[in-house]
């Protein structure tokens, strides 16, 4: 059974609380909490979710929330130290679990009052009209994971593993019987200046578990998940991953909990991290189940083989999935003046095709680089054309990550992931240029110079055009590209498709190359005949507002295209 789509496009803010309204901008590398600052839920104000809903946006994915292994120390609070020899950065790794009940203290004023700041943090963004998404993080959790949260009567991941027995059904975690863990050689955790008295390259675990990448030794590398430990579904590795699903493996029971504890918080929905170290089987039960009792929840899939889309959208029940080997892949070439749309063409007419609608579209988020950097395109402008393909494409959602709208660059240095491109995940840090829209938390911008704010009134124009225009969230797709090949400008970098329904159509034509076009758009005779487009026509962007006419479609519309830009034009 195909899920049931919503009768609106779904527009996704992403945001690291972590980051997002940090405002100390000393940014040292491997900075501390106290050094570098932290952002905290109660920073996620009115204020700034009206601002967020104002830009067009429907639901934010707040990232990294759940609490997970980090270096700095909380036991004053009653929180157990983590051994920062299975850490991944001053913060820790979002996706390196310590409890599944419970949420990142860094991110409360209060600590011991953290759940209910998160609380509040849900009851303000419903308030402000919109809906809520936080990750599901199934596959893996911290090596120094205990549930210190967990309500009454539940029991904690491999508390009852009998660990002589490198796999069994219902073990939680796989073990490399008759071995210690090792932590791989040369870490060096916090980078040099940190010391802590557990930072001794060691860490006890006898025996070792494998690690989250599915690597199945007690001495994972420095390039492997070796933070993490790989949880059991009821897949025997040692015999051709022979499966044992009935019964339900005892994970299964325990991530069903999980999900169903976040959800009576009021969480509106989940991106699943990693879903194809998961057997589909698993998602299959556990999406049905709570989509049984909350029919409006939204399952996103981090899934990457286009082979096994359609299984995971009827199978495994996922509403939308990851389009980061379609999509994605293609923009990221034409932005960087490579590729061609063809490869876009691609997506729609082989990857994607009779699913498009199930296709999560980005140029950003915490794994990929920022547009704006040095290795990704240099100049957050040239992702102008790519933006409109991506919010526009197909009724499916798209998803900004908090600073992409204002031109993050993250060129720096942060901590343990180096210079590459991304705003660390692993480490405190703030975002120089969105903490100018921040503006010391008012929220409005006033710090931003020009080119930042005109940025950021594009992507509000067009996600607003996304959200707002039945062609665009509800309509059908046409192609245009072999009408108009042969036509004045067109080229293999300039892309045109339209969207319509019976009230409304919208042209949307976008140039990748690095200097204007000027373009004779044609619709094909059979789509003139099906639209009933005779005569006259007229057109507004409605991104700019700007009007253009053509006396008579049978001849095309003439419009020049300035470099890496576009329009969406309503007619």
């Amino acid at each position: 059974m195909t899920p049931t789509l919503p009768d609106h496009k779904l527009v996704i803010y992403q945001m690291l609380p972590r980051l997002f309204g940090n405002t100390n901008s000393r940014n040292k590398p491997y900075g501390s909490i106290e050094e570098n600052g932290v952002g905290k839920f109660n920073d996620i104000n009115d204020k700034a979710l009206q601002e967020i809903r104002l830009m067009g946006f429907t639901h934010v994915w707040y990232t990294g929330v759940i609490e997970h292994a980090t270096m700095t120390d909380y036991s004053a609070a009653g929180i157990p130290n983590d051994d920062p020899d299975v850490i991944k950065g001053r913060a820790g790794s979002p996706y390196a679990i310590k409890d599944y009940y419970d949420v990142d203290p860094d991110l409360a004023v209060d600590v011991k009052n953290r759940m209910a700041e998160y609380e509040a943090l849900i009851k303000r963004t419903h308030d402000n009209g919109l809906l809520m998404l936080m990750d599901f993080v199934p596959n893996h959790v911290a090596r120094t994971y205990q549930s210190d949260a967990k309500p009454s009567g539940v029991m904690d991941f491999g508390e009852d593993d009998d660990n002589r027995k490198a796999f069994d059904p219902q073990n939680d975690f796989y073990y490399i019987t008759g071995q210690a863990f090792e932590v791989p050689q040369g870490y060096n955790p916090g980078g040099d200046e940190f010391q802590h008295p557990l930072k001794d390259g060691k860490f006890i675990e006898i025996p070792a578990k494998a690690t989250g990448n599915d690597v199945f030794s007690a001495t994972p590398s420095i390039n492997d998940w070796f933070e993490t430990v790989k949880l059991n579904y009821g897949r025997d590795y040692l015999d051709g991953w022979k499966t044992y699903f009935d019964p339900p493996p005892s994970v299964w029971n325990k991530m069903y909990d999980i999900l169903h504890y976040w959800v009576a918080k009021g969480v509106d929905g989940f991106r699943c991290d990693m879903v194809e170290h998961v057997p589909m089987e698993f998602w299959g039960w556990v999406i049905g189940r709570l989509k049984n009792e909350f029919p409006q929840l939204v399952f996103i899939g981090e899934a990457y083989d286009t082979r096994e889309y359609d299984n995971y959208i009827y199978n495994g029940k996922f509403d939308y999935l990851y389009d980061k080997t379609g999509l994605y892949d293609a923009i990221f070439k034409l932005t960087r003046n490579e590729g061609t749309v063809w490869d876009i063409n691609k997506v729609w007419n082989y990857d994607a095709r009779g699913k498009d609608d199930h296709m999560l579209r980005f140029m950003e988020n915490h794994d990929e680089y920022r547009i704006a950097s040095d290795v990704f395109a240099g100049n957050p402008w040239y992702a102008i054309p790519g933006m409109i393909v991506t919010a526009t494409l197909s009724v499916g959602p798209v998803m900004v990550y908090a600073g992409q709208e204002v031109g993050e660059p993250a060129n720096d240095a942060e901590g343990f992931s180096g210079r590459d491109g991304r705003t660390t995940i692993f480490d405190y840090w703030g975002m120089p240029v969105l903490q100018k829209w921040v503006n010391g938390g008012k929220y409005d911008g006033g710090a931003l110079d020009a080119g930042a704010s005109s940025l950021r009134f594009f992507y509000s124009k067009l996600l607003q055009a996304a959200r707002e225009n039945e062609a665009i969230r509800l309509g059908d797709f046409y192609e245009l590209m072999l009408a108009n090949q042969q036509n004045s400008g067109f080229d293999e970098k300039v892309y045109a498709y339209l969207r319509y329904t019976v009230k409304q159509r919208i042209l949307v034509v976008v140039n990748f190359n690095r200097d204007q076009r000027q373009l004779n758009v044609k619709l094909p005779d059979d789509l003139r005949e099906r639209l009933n487009i005779k005569g006259q026509t007229e057109f507004t962007d409605v991104l700019s507002e700007v009007k253009f006419t053509s006396n008579d479609m049978t001849n095309g519309l003439d419009i020049t295209l300035p470099a890496t830009g576009g329009v969406m034009l309503s007619f």
